[in-house]
């Protein structure tokens, strides 16, 4: 690794006044730390470039005598590790909630001594999905065109109840047995890229679980925010960039706790913050990943955030991440993202943001009244056109929906038109697309947007399922038709320079009326959304700077060919791609 630098957590009954000794070449141990509690030991090793990989015993002595071995192994990386391509703008993500996807492996449904077991009727329960079921359908998810995955949290969350969305870990180098093992998610990772599909892990740094094996002997006074006094999160995310904020708010943000089961932790702490990049690393190198999604980006400390993320992009240049900044400003998102100038001199080395303000956006977008002053798709363009914020807008991640608000199909009014619209602007816009499982089956919501309600099974998944979106059985026409159109969509996108990598220029809104190209010197595609309720046909002079001396057009989804010499007749509410020729 470029760091050389190693730090070892030991946590063993009294270990605290041993010293560790070893004799290993090119491993030296340079600290030891103690603390509060007697029975952790923080053992800093240099790890020099001659070191080989192997396994070699560290003893922990004490009066001289050996009270305990530990037998400690350096693995090898593979070839060009630091070289790792992450994901980029000519992927598109598939999202996935395991515990509701598919249940690959019912065994593993109940686990001795973990109390949230699998109860598919419970409230917040457990449903039995997992890696297996994952793997399972890796060969659908190549088959419909997509080419990276996010999957929420997998790692061990042995919480008494409400478990199965994986955001409180008790062990951050653990994958929960009811999802599988470590080897499993490794397994799948190379799995997933035999089909070309790239492995996104959704890390937590900001809290933990109540129930984490270090909650019942914490290793220092201040290894949590608010230790022994929990205060809940204000949630006041502008205290961060706001040059007027008090102490007090941008304390009571990024110190409190989210709720009383996720203990907010310290990362000013120094060996806890070693231990959060270093685990980070570890996952990276150990599953072979090509991406992470950090949650609740501006709620840990903003200073460790910044060391995070420098420290991931030092030791893997090409890599790429995206952080969760649930804002519809997009200045504060902005200030995240690696490159841009802030006047408070904050640098962040994170490459990619979630795109908030155009989710909410194209909802609004689709769901107004474009005869309406500033409504409707106007809403589009305006966050569009603020993307001069960004240091690097194309690295946005682009969404319609996600695991934490109703369904893309539900905030629509369960509009099949509006579905297609919002599919075509999704995958056509600048920014990295994902798609949340599900979305290609218009799954929906209706009674209610409580997580357990979006976060529903997905049909096929189980074995008592009637209805599968993997063998189509029991699909009714209109979810038929939905998924052949994503298909095909997602399968044209991965073949076409423009929309993956080209630049965006966009016309103002009007009367319901949106039109942009993405173009690069190669290829340009003009994309046409009229959401009024009347066909509308367009002057094609009006975008001569965007034709570039093309003669003819063909229409990605019909084929057909349209003379750019003619007017252009776009239907009620639908949305064209013209590949221009």
């Amino acid at each position: 690794m470029k760091d050389t630098r190693l730090q070892l957590l030991i946590h063993e009954k009294n270990i605290g006044s041993a010293q560790p000794k070893l004799m290993y070449p090119g491993v030296t141990v340079a600290t030891v730390t103690r603390v509060k509690s007697p029975n952790y030991l923080f053992v800093d090793l240099v790890i020099s470039p001659a070191a080989k990989a192997g396994t070699f015993p560290i003893q922990f002595v004490k009066d001289g005598k050996s009270v305990l071995t530990y037998p400690y192994e350096l693995k090898a990386r593979e070839a060009n590790s630091a070289q790792r391509k992450g994901y980029t703008a000519a992927d598109v993500m598939y999202m996935i909630t395991p515990d509701r996807f598919a249940n690959g492996n019912s065994a593993n449904d109940v686990v001795a001594g973990m109390p949230d077991k699998a109860n598919r009727t419970g409230r917040d329960a457990r449903h039995g999905g997992d890696i297996q079921g994952i793997a399972n359908h890796l060969d659908y998810l190549q088959d419909m065109g997509f080419t990276a995955l996010w999957i929420n949290p997998l790692v061990e969350n042995n919480m008494p109840s409400a478990s199965y969305h994986g955001y409180a870990s008790t062990d951050f180098y653990k994958i929960d047995p009811r999802f599988g093992s470590n080897e499993d998610y490794r397994a799948l990772s190379k799995a997933a890229q035999k089909r070309g599909i790239k492995l996104i892990i959704d890390l937590i740094v900001n809290h933990c679980g109540s129930s984490h094996w270090w909650m019942s002997d914490l290793p220092t006074d201040d290894w949590l925010n608010f230790q022994g006094d929990p205060k809940m999160t204000s949630h006041a995310r502008e205290s961060i960039q706001d040059p007027h904020a008090s102490e007090y708010d941008k304390k009571l943000h990024a110190d409190g706790w989210f709720v009383s089961t996720m203990p907010d932790l310290n990362q000013r702490n120094p060996l806890l913050a070693t231990y959060l990049i270093q685990n980070t690393l570890w996952w990276i190198e150990y599953a072979d990943l090509r991406g992470i999604r950090m949650d609740t980006y501006p709620y840990p400390d903003k200073d460790f955030m910044a060391e995070w993320s420098r420290r991931v992009m030092q030791e893997y240049p090409a890599f790429n991440m995206v952080g969760e900044e649930w804002s519809l400003n997009p200045a504060l998102i902005a200030f995240w993202q690696k490159g841009k100038t802030n006047r408070n001199g904050y640098v962040s080395s994170m490459p990619g943001m979630f795109d908030f303000p155009l989710q909410n956006a194209l909802v609004e977008a689709l769901n107004e009244d474009d005869r309406q002053y500033n409504r409707g798709l106007v809403k589009i363009y305006q966050t569009l056109s603020q993307d001069f914020l960004y240091e690097r807008p194309d690295n946005l991640v682009t969404f319609a929906d996600n695991h934490d608000m109703s369904r893309f199909f539900t905030q629509i009014h369960e509009d099949v038109a509006l579905w297609k619209m919002g599919m075509i602007h999704l995958l056509t816009t600048r920014g990295v697309p994902q798609v949340y499982y599900g979305t290609e089956i218009l799954m929906t919501n209706p009674t209610s947007d409580r997580h357990d309600d979006i976060r529903g099974e997905m049909p096929g998944g189980w074995a008592d399922h009637t209805t599968s979106v993997f063998t189509g059985i029991g699909l009714t026409e209109q979810q038929r038709t939905a998924k052949e159109f994503l298909k095909k969509l997602l399968t044209w996108r991965k073949s076409n320079e423009a929309v993956q990598t080209g630049k965006l220029k966009h016309f103002a809104a009007r009367e319901g009326l949106y039109v942009y190209v993405r173009y690069t010197d190669a290829q340009r595609v003009l994309v046409v959304m009229n959401k009024s309720a009347d066909a509308k046909t367009l002057d094609m002079v009006k975008y001569g700077e965007v034709l570039a001396g093309r003669k003819t057009a063909t229409d990605v989804l019909t084929g057909q060919t349209q003379p750019l010499s003619q007017p252009l007749s776009v239907a009620a509410k639908s949305a064209v791609i013209l590949a221009l020729d």
